[in-house]
């Protein structure tokens, strides 16, 4: 056997090797949540440090469901995501539509300054935001919580590099046939464009189910408090319940990755053909 042939052989298991290795060190942080969710308090800091505790306690996680009102926290969360989701999808199919099949005056440089949003900081415009859901009377509600981040840049960005693959003959035809431009974006490029909208539901509901920084300033009441905030009130002054932050951090990770095993078909499609591939 030549020398090349071998090298060529040893390419993929290399390759195999190093892909094992990153997904091993990816993998590793919520290895050691799931374990360290299942220890009792006295093995999460010990030394040296344990992999699995001297007791597996499943308890760990209803005490972790009942250390705060953490139900209510998932529910809230799950509220805020959805419905944030359907908004974005439907706002960004409509800005995404008109920037890439309207023709308007100041189209490109509307556009341009709309994705020049993405470069604001959400810390820059938290005070105002802050200021303007006061004035509107939704402080501590659902409203403040969604509609602030309904309206995206990404989301509009995505879509329109998705619809700018699509054959303009398509919407001509479907012209022809006396539909509107409304009903050809709901009946020929939405249902064409279904990679592209599972790949933002998907970064959207991560992105409202992880948010801190703003349920954290805005809400104040447990019975629309987002499950971020609720894991913060597992650290307190009179002690951290490290174990049940554990416990609970692992409940609260399986939504995210539900919504991406549902979708993953339409994730390495969508970002290759939106122009999100790094071609």
């Amino acid at each position: 056997m030549s020398e090349s042939v071998t090298r060529r052989r040893a390419v993929p298991v290399i390759s195999h090797l190093l892909l094992l290795i990153a997904a091993v060190a990816v993998a590793f942080p919520f290895i050691w949540m799931f374990l360290t969710a299942l220890k009792p308090e006295s093995d999460v800091f010990a030394t040296p440090p344990k992999l699995i505790g001297s007791s597996v306690l499943w308890s760990n996680f209803s005490a972790a469901w009942n250390y705060v009102p953490f139900g209510r926290f998932m529910f809230n969360g799950a509220l805020v995501a959805v419905c944030g989701t359907a908004i974005v999808l439907v706002t960004s199919s409509l800005s995404a539509y008109a920037f890439a099949r309207l023709h308007f005056r100041g189209r490109d440089t509307v556009f341009l300054l709309y994705l020049g949003t993405l470069m604001i900081p959400q810390e820059v415009i938290v005070v105002p935001m802050f200021m303007l859901m006061r004035s509107f009377g939704w402080v501590d509600s659902y409203q403040s919580l969604i509609v602030p981040w309904a309206f995206t840049a990404f989301g509009t960005f995505l879509l329109r590099q998705f619809f700018l693959t699509i054959p303009v003959e398509l919407e001509d035809a479907a012209s022809v046939d006396g539909a509107s431009k409304l009903r050809t974006l709901v009946s020929v490029l939405l249902p064409m464009a279904k990679p592209a909208l599972g790949v933002l539901a998907v970064f959207t509901f991560i992105n409202y189910w992880n948010s801190f920084l703003w349920p954290l300033i805005i809400t104040h009441s447990t019975s629309v408090t987002t499950v971020p905030v609720g894991l913060n009130m597992f650290l307190g002054q009179n002690g951290s319940a490290w174990n049940y932050l554990m416990a609970a951090s692992t409940i609260s990770v399986l939504p995210s990755v539900v919504i991406v095993l549902l979708l993953q078909r339409y994730l390495v499609t969508g970002i290759a053909l939106s122009g999100l591939g790094g071609r």
